[in-house]
Formats: C-alpha cells, sequence, structure tokens
C-alpha cells in the first residue's frame, strides 16, 4: 500500500489520526506543499500581468480607479494609475517620459470608458502615482503626476493646468 493510500483511508475515518502511524509521505507533502506554492504565485503574476495596462515607455502601470467629480461645478471624469517607476531620482520615469503614457492612457482608456459609459466631462484627469494613495488626501512622500485633458471627437486634447 502506498503512502498516498493509506493517508486517503486515514482520512476517511473520522476517528483516524492526522498523520499516518509511519509519518507523511515526505516526498508527496512536499511535492503538494511545492505544488500549491507554485498555483498561488503563478496566479498571483498572472492576475498582476493582466491588470497591467501597455505603455509607451513600458513601465508597469495599472487602473486604481475611476472618480466623477462635479465639485469643480462642471463634471470631471479622473483615471487614478499606480506606476511604481516614476519618480525624480536617477533611475526613475521622470515627467518628460510619463506625459507621453498619460496621453495614452486617455487616449486610449479614456475615451472608450467615456463613450461607454455616455458621459459628457468637461475634462479627463490621468494622475499617475508611484504607490496607491487616497484622493483628496495629502502623501508628501509620494511621487505623483498630473494631466488634464478635453475631449474632442474621440481624442484628448491636452490642457495645460
Amino acid at each position: 500500500m502506498t503512502c498516498l493510500a493509506r493517508y486517503k483511508k486515514a482520512r476517511a475515518k473520522s476517528h483516524a489520526r492526522a498523520i499516518p502511524e509511519r509519518g507523511a509521505c515526505v516526498s508527496q507533502v512536499w511535492g503538494r506543499v511545492f505544488f500549491l506554492a507554485f498555483l498561488a504565485w503563478s496566479s498571483t503574476a498572472v492576475a498582476q500581468s493582466d491588470n497591467l495596462l501597455p505603455v509607451p515607455s513600458g513601465q508597469p502601470v495599472h487602473l486604481s480607479d475611476v472618480l466623477l467629480d462635479d465639485n469643480p461645478g462642471e463634471l470631471w471624469v479622473r483615471f487614478r494609475f499606480v506606476a511604481p517607476k516614476i519618480g525624480y531620482t536617477v533611475g526613475r520615469i521622470g515627467y518628460d517620459v510619463a506625459s507621453a503614457d498619460m496621453e495614452h492612457l486617455c487616449q486610449t482608456l479614456a475615451v472608450a470608458y467615456v463613450a461607454k459609459y455616455e458621459l459628457k466631462p468637461a475634462r479627463v484627469v490621468i494622475s499617475l502615482s508611484d504607490r496607491p494613495t487616497e484622493f483628496g488626501q495629502s502623501k508628501p512622500d509620494a511621487t505623483q503626476f498630473f494631466e488634464a485633458y478635453r475631449l474632442e471627437e474621440s481624442r484628448c486634447i491636452w490642457e495645460g493646468l
């Protein structure tokens, strides 16, 4: 009888010990642990890569949230993204490169979103943050880049703020 068969048989009885009399089969236990750890890792990696949005710089960017804001007196749609590689230090992605990413995100994601939900915003705001932040809360250690656009004929027109 193999170790696996004894394990199944022992589990079938309600009064059986959790570990077989001679101990667990190390190779099968470690094999299962490794397999389960691999599944958890691979599903997380796939989920994270599925949420990443392609941008011209190639940096990892994912959508944090979309806010409909009429507080400025007109409808603004705010698309908030996390881009952990942005920053002002050497080796980070600066505003000059990130601005092309924001324009790309406006054109490829915001235009489609606004059309799908039949919104008529006065402005679309694209923001990148190097870490998740709560809207309206000050976080001095976070790097954030913002751009505002108006939509005309399914095109993002930059509006300097």
